[in-house]
C-alpha cells in the first residue's frame, strides 16, 4: 500500500502531488472518507509510481554530481574546499566556501549550522520589513528545520521558516515570507489569500513555481 500525507480543506476535489522527497500528498475535501481517499489513491497507482520513481531518480543524479564539493547559496552554487584542522568552522568570501573540519562526519553539520545562523540573519529583519509594511500582526518568528513545509504561521500568527530557504534566491524567501504573512489574515489559500499575496509579490508564481522545480535541491543539502 502506498504510504501518503492527508491534508483537508475546504476544496471540493481529491487532489495528488509528489513532494521534491518522493513523498506522496493527498489533498482532500473535509468531508472526503479514508475509504474514498485510498479508492482514489489506489485508482492512480501508476501514475504515483512514475511520479515517484521520477523523482528518486533526480534525487540520486544531483547527488552523484555534488557530493560535498559545492555549496548552494541563496540560488547560487559556490565551489567547496575542505581543509583538516583542529577547529570546526566555515567561512564564505563571496565566490567559494571553505570548511575546516576536524572530524568528516561533522562537515554537513558545520554547514548546516552555518546556513541555519546565516537565514535568520536575512529572514528576520525581511518578516519584520513586510509586517510593518502592510500592516500585518504577527508574533514570534522562528527559524526551524521542517521536512516538509517551507513555512508555516500557527493560528496565533508564529511564523515559522525552514532554514534550508537560505539555499533559494532572495526573491524566493520574500515570496515565502510573504505567503506565511498573508496567512495572518486568511487561514487558508482561497482566491482572497492569494489575492492578497499578489498584492505584495506581484511576481509570486515565478518563486513558486521555481520551489516546486528546485526544491529537492535544498532538501538534499541538508
Amino acid at each position: 500500500m502506498t504510504a501518503y500525507k492527508i491534508i483537508r480543506s475546504n476544496r471540493k476535489t481529491l487532489c495528488l502531488s509528489v513532494d521534491e522527497s518522493a513523498k506522496l500528498i493527498v489533498r482532500a475535501p473535509n468531508q472526503a472518507t479514508d475509504k474514498q481517499i485510498q479508492k482514489f489513491v489506489t485508482e492512480k497507482e501508476s501514475w504515483i509510481n512514475k511520479k515517484q520513481q521520477l523523482m528518486v531518480d533526480r534525487l540520486a543524479e544531483y547527488g552523484s554530481h555534488l557530493s560535498l564539493q559545492q555549496c548552494l547559496y541563496l540560488g547560487k552554487l559556490y565551489p567547496l574546499k575542505l581543509v583538516l584542522g583542529r577547529v570546526d568552522t566555515i567561512s564564505f568570501n563571496g565566490s567559494n566556501f571553505i570548511v575546516r573540519y576536524s572530524d568528516e562526519d561533522k562537515i554537513k553539520l558545520t554547514l548546516n549550522c552555518w546556513y541555519k545562523q546565516r537565514f535568520s540573519e536575512i529572514a528576520k529583519p525581511r518578516v519584520n520589513y513586510y509586517a510593518k509594511k502592510y500592516n500585518l500582526k504577527i508574533n514570534r518568528v522562528r527559524i526551524k528545520a521542517q521536512k516538509t513545509l517551507w513555512g508555516s504561521c500557527s493560528s496565533s500568527n508564529n511564523i515559522n521558516l525552514n532554514y534550508q530557504l537560505i539555499m533559494a534566491p532572495i526573491e524566493v524567501i520574500d515570496y515565502v515570507i510573504a505567503h506565511e504573512l498573508v496567512h495572518t489574515l486568511h487561514k487558508n489559500h482561497s482566491p482572497s489569500f492569494w489575492q492578497e499575496v499578489s498584492s505584495i509579490m506581484p511576481k509570486y508564481k515565478a518563486s513558486k513555481n521555481w520551489l516546486k522545480e528546485n526544491g529537492y535541491k535544498l532538501r538534499y543539502l541538508s
